[in-house]
């Protein structure tokens, strides 16, 4: 197997190690590491994302620190986002960051055709977390919060495939069904999958 350079973005805004989104972001890195693939890593919680408030801001390049984070995302081969479902959707705080990365230009570009794709060439996984059932999620939301990330930021930008892995019930969860979780995201990562 070739091996892959992978970013992964645990995108829960608690930069708590404790959180279930920060041990699957782990389990992910471990998988990936231990079969040779490169694996940068980002945490949300601990990032300043300011909020854009006007088209003029999203035509511009975002703040330096975020400008670098462009940079890992150019770097990569592979994204990997791990967050929980808020509200039938990815935390605000995700939104505002995956706005900000997508600014001046760097996810597509606006032509007198219509827009252009920056950032084929990339695969990703959503990895997503939640209260509810997987299955009721799925089956009775549709998926919808998540589709409009798969949708409509990353294969707009050209990233694709985009695949997803829900666990539902986390609440509720018992330590050998998490360690299950982690166990199954690990051999996600060995796969760059």
């Amino acid at each position: 197997m070739d091996t892959r350079r992978i970013l992964i973005i645990n995108g829960h805004p608690d930069a708590a190690p404790a959180r279930l989104c920060a041990a699957l972001s782990e389990a992910y890195a471990k998988g990936a590491l231990a079969c040779g693939h490169e694996v940068r890593r980002v945490c949300l919680g601990s990032l300043d994302v300011p909020l854009l408030a006007s088209q003029a801001e999203f035509d511009t390049a975002p703040p330096a620190h975020l400008a670098a984070l462009q940079a890992e995302l150019h770097w990569a081969e592979h994204l990997v986002l791990v967050f929980p479902l808020w509200l039938g959707g990815a935390p605000a705080k995700l939104k505002a960051l995956l706005e900000q990365l997508m600014r001046g230009g760097f996810g597509f570009q606006t032509e007198a055709k219509g827009m252009s794709a920056r950032l084929g060439g990339r695969s990703a996984r959503l990895i997503v977390t939640m209260g509810m059932p997987a299955a009721l999620y799925r089956l009775y939301f549709g998926g919808q919060g998540v589709m409009s990330i798969e949708r409509g930021i990353l294969r707009l930008t050209g990233i694709s495939p985009v695949r997803d892995t829900f666990f539902g019930g986390v609440s509720t969860a018992s330590p050998a069904r998490r360690r299950a979780w982690l166990d199954r995201v690990e051999t996600l990562g060995a796969k760059a999958a």
